[in-house]
């Protein structure tokens, strides 16, 4: 049997499969369905400094090979998370990530230090894709300067893994990725999910309430998987790869483009137990293949 175990930065995962922000709850939500344990690393939803309630209702529709969500980072903020969800997670037997969220560089760097002082939480991913109130409401990463000045600061504040999450909205993603890369990160995922909307034709009114959402799932895959390729050949840091996985083969590709380690999110909707198929899939994978370990087809692209 072929080893599957692999780093992110000084971050050791049992394996490369991960569960990505917002589609997996805090974990505990999926213990009915699947050995959680298994999970190379659950990063939780996204958390934020104070409460927020999130965005008006409707904020997910179905679209073609995907969906859309505009639910706005709902969450009890980062004080309830310390008090009554890390105490029911931290035991889970994987490396619990959380998210980190915020609409100005103050919200980011004290949301990561509160994080910071958590003994069972190895890492943090920053959400770079936030809008910055004291920006006109632009996100952090589409300009490599206000990444890295966001990054470069929560970098200061926590002294953990750091990775930080890609928006696919720009102009060049690489550009991003060095800039992140140059501001401290241990890592990169990527993508956030892409800027996209529905109507409902016969109402003649947009399906969400905020008009635009994210949109992820199958639909996006290509342009995720080119977008990893071209960041893993453009930074040395590990590259996380994610967009569209719903099975092994998907998640061997990302592998085959450049990334360390993968995320499964929409497909849990699908199926709550995708994410064990995945590893199991991998793994044959390199059994049939021939590979002892999966670090022998990360970025083993042929060109």
């Amino acid at each position: 049997m072929a080893n599957l175990k692999t780093k992110i930065g000084s971050l050791e995962l049992k394996n490369p499969v991960m569960t990505a922000s917002g589609t997996f709850g805090y974990g505990s939500e999926y213990a009915d369905f699947m050995d959680i344990s298994r999970l190379g690393a659950i990063i939780v939803k996204g958390t934020t400094l104070k409460r927020r309630e999130g965005n008006p209702y409707p904020r997910m529709a179905e679209t073609p090979s995907g969906m859309l969500n505009a639910v706005g980072l709902q969450n009890k903020g980062v004080d309830y998370f310390v008090d009554h969800i890390y105490p029911d997670i931290k035991d889970i037997g994987t490396n619990i990530i959380v998210n980190v969220s915020g609409s100005s560089i103050e919200d980011y760097v004290q949301t990561a230090s509160v994080i910071n002082t958590l003994d069972c939480i190895p890492a943090i991913e920053l959400n770079i894709s936030c809008p910055n109130v004291k920006q006109g409401g632009m996100a952090f990463g589409v300009k490599a300067e206000s990444a890295a000045s966001v990054i470069s600061a929560v970098r200061k504040a926590y002294d953990k893994t750091l990775i930080v999450k890609l928006s696919p909205n720009v102009t060049d993603i690489t550009e991003i990725a060095r800039a992140a890369e140059d501001s401290g990160a241990d890592s990169v995922s990527l993508i956030n999910t892409m800027l996209g909307m529905a109507i409902d034709a016969e109402r003649r009114r947009p399906v969400l309430s905020t008009v635009t959402g994210g949109m992820s799932g199958p639909a996006v895959k290509p342009v995720a998987l080119r977008m990893v390729w071209q960041v893993a050949k453009a930074v040395k840091i590990p590259v996380i790869g994610l967009g569209g996985i719903c099975c092994a083969t998907d998640a061997v590709e990302f592998l085959l483009a450049g990334a360390s380690a993968i995320q499964i999110g929409t497909a849990n909707f699908i199926d709550p137990s995708v994410s064990e198929k995945v590893i199991d899939g991998i793994e044959e994978y390199l059994d049939r293949h021939g590979f002892k370990d999966v670090s022998e087809i990360i970025g083993a692209l042929e060109i």
